[in-house]
């Protein structure tokens, strides 16, 4: 559908259309804003396609706000072509792409553009049901191209260095990858290892909608990305910058700034809100420096709290929150998923038993302090995630509320009944 503005709404269910939809985009054409199939909200899509665009929008795409609401970010054909470009340019040269993440979002849409700007067509991957390692693998061998690429989130590589390691089929399907791009949250150092010792070509990509997908990988600026810290800030800047925020010129004054460089000419830089340090020129994202917990006055990085548990056998994908408390304002509190049963695979090492929370709560106390010390833990067969696979901390932190106010309602009905 057209908007107004000259705005089409693609839905990516249709890949053919969105295919031409977005060859015809990064060639000059209507700009388009791919849309999931299903859970669309069809106010905020109205309000884009009456909404003024930056000069040079090519694709607006959602942002899928884990912790806050979602912006509609406007980029140009050359932030994504310069993306796309980079990216082949540091793996090795152009490859096919299996592109197995969301299309309406920067990490699958991407995917789409190396392909267009490759003329190389990806091969789609269905995780119909939910995730399954071994139906990737198997879609993967009908991968026709010379280089064969996948971009994934953690939780998604988890399980499929899960199935490599007890499956030397598997193993090897995942080693025919020329590289295996994993971003979207941090990749621990277990996790690393654990490639390594399979021999998987594995790739840290950092990066967001506003850098057009990926830009910093295994902490190395790729193309003409240049990276700095300001005030421990993380900020980017290069040629795959975002043009702004549709309808929200004080958001994009806020996050994209202009500095000189010591030539006198005028760099944009983009504030990702995201802790971080350069050591030999390579970069470390710590966390976000607004995901902290104010505890006795100390402040609390929830970001290195989970960094710790990410060590720990079974509290990989658990999620740090700051919760309230009348001593100390406020107290670390985790979410554990601990997994949907499944059935044993005959001639299978069963998974190493859960850590316990007191070896968690000791190990996190002894490395971060008193004040990170989580308090309690609370167990859930399933964290809600975004359609990228992030946990979705505003819906955890939600259904972690409702949780209180029924146990509030519990003890005060108790101490009513005592009455």
């Amino acid at each position: 559908m057209t908007a107004p503005n000259g705005l089409r709404t693609i839905p990516t269910g249709d890949r053919a259309w969105l295919m031409a939809a977005l060859g015809d985009a990064l060639s000059g054409g209507a700009p388009i804003l791919p849309v999931a199939d299903e859970g669309v909200d069809a106010e905020a899509i109205a309000a884009l396609q009456h909404a003024e665009l930056p000069e040079g929008t090519a694709v607006v795409v959602r942002t899928s706000g884990s912790s806050g609401v979602p912006k509609a970010v406007a980029l140009s054909a050359g932030a994504l072509r310069a993306g796309a470009e980079a990216t082949h340019e540091r793996l090795g040269g152009d490859g096919q792409w299996l592109v197995a993440l969301p299309a309406h979002l920067i990490s699958g849409l991407q995917m789409l553009v190396r392909s267009e700007v490759s003329g190389i067509p990806p091969r789609f991957f269905d995780a119909i049901g939910g995730f399954d390692p071994a139906a990737l693998l198997d879609s993967a061998e009908g991968l026709d191209g010379k280089r064969r690429y996948v971009s994934l989130v953690p939780l998604q590589f988890s399980r499929l260095l899960d199935l490599a390691e007890r499956d030397p089929a598997a193993a090897d399907a995942l080693r025919r990858f020329d590289a295996v791009l994993v971003g979207g949250q941090a990749v621990s150092l277990e996790m690393r290892r654990r490639a390594h010792e399979l021999g998987v070509a594995l790739k840290r990509s950092y990066g967001m909608t506003e850098t057009a997908g990926g830009c910093v990988y295994d902490g190395v600026e790729i193309g003409d990305a240049r990276v700095r810290i300001r005030e421990g800030e993380v900020q980017l800047a290069g040629p795959s910058l975002a043009l702004g925020y549709v309808g929200d010129a004080a958001l994009t004054a806020e996050r994209f700034v202009e500095d000189r460089d010591r030539d006198g000419s005028v760099r944009r830089w983009y504030r990702t809100g995201d802790a971080g340090e350069l050591l030999g020129g390579m970069l470390t994202v710590t966390g976000r420096l607004d995901r902290v917990a104010i505890s006795g006055g100390v402040n609390v990085s929830l970001d290195e709290v989970e960094r710790v548990l990410r060590e720990f056998s079974g509290w990989a994908s658990a999620v740090a929150v700051s919760t309230p408390h009348p001593e100390w304002g406020e107290r670390v509190s985790l979410v554990v998923e601990t997994g949907k049963a499944e059935a044993d695979v005959e001639g299978t090492e069963a998974a190493p038993p859960r850590a316990t929370f007191d070896e968690v709560r000791a190990a996190i106390r002894d490395r971060l302090g008193v004040a990170a010390t989580p308090v309690w833990a609370t167990e859930t067969d399933e964290l809600p995630r975004l359609a990228g696979g992030k946990p979705d901390l505003r819906a955890i932190e939600q259904w972690l509320e409702q949780l209180r106010a029924s146990f509030r309602e519990t003890r005060a009905a108790a101490g009513e009944e005592q009455e």
